[in-house]
């Protein structure tokens, strides 16, 4: 059998799998990334002291938003990556979407600040450590996207590793975001975005390891 019409068979296959198998796994995949993102922030960074006040800026929903919609792009992503043969539409797009917005956003704050403020506010005060931080948040949503995954058919592995990286990423800086003392826009836009594609590059380097079948 060509190698074609063994995907043409496991796709009329897969599609007899209810949508909302697959989609129970990733729910449960994100519900255990950010339950256990938040177990590692508060043993290792805690929340911030000034939570409460910071509620109040609206920078701070701005990182939350961007977080929050860039996971749920990354499952509209990982939905139909877990299926074989099928194409990725308009996720793809999607995904692309909350990054532009956000560094369109960076933009015009670069833009309005001065010359000698710029690169403070793209650096701030935590730009050695956030990548990483977000990088190990991600750890839990990365094991449990992957689990899920492995629960589907991707053929698109590369694709279908980076984006489970993407996801747990996404959720990663979404949790991290309650202890991130940085409140610029370009600060996110550039080291929260380093965050999230470490997980993405070590997605798309074992997804062909680990999600063969």
């Amino acid at each position: 059998m060509k190698t074609e019409d063994l995907i043409q068979l496991l796709a009329t296959d897969a599609g007899t799998m209810p949508t909302q198998t697959i989609e129970h796994r990733f729910a449960a995949a994100s519900v255990v990334g950010i339950v256990g993102a938040a177990v590692l922030m508060a043993g290792l960074f805690g929340v911030r002291h000034d939570l409460v006040e910071t509620m109040a800026q609206p920078m701070f929903w701005g990182k939350l938003g961007f977080a929050a919609a860039l996971a749920a792009t990354g499952v509209a992503l990982l939905r139909r990556l877990a299926r074989p043969g099928m194409g990725f539409g308009r996720a793809l797009a999607l995904v692309a979407v909350p990054p532009l917005v956000l560094c369109a956003v960076a933009t015009g704050a670069l833009a309005q600040a001065e010359t000698g403020e710029r690169v403070g506010l793209v650096l701030g005060s935590t730009w050695r450590s956030c990548p990483f931080n977000i990088a190990l948040l991600s750890v839990p949503a990365f094991l449990a996207s992957f689990w899920a995954l492995r629960g589907a058919a991707p053929t698109r592995l590369a694709w279908a590793g980076a984006g489970a990286g993407l996801l747990s990423g996404a959720l990663g800086s979404l949790v991290y975001a309650l202890h991130c003392p940085e409140m610029a826009s370009p600060f996110v836009a550039v080291w929260y975005l380093a965050g999230m594609a470490l997980p993405m590059a070590l997605g798309a380097v074992l997804g062909p390891r680990l999600l063969r079948w």
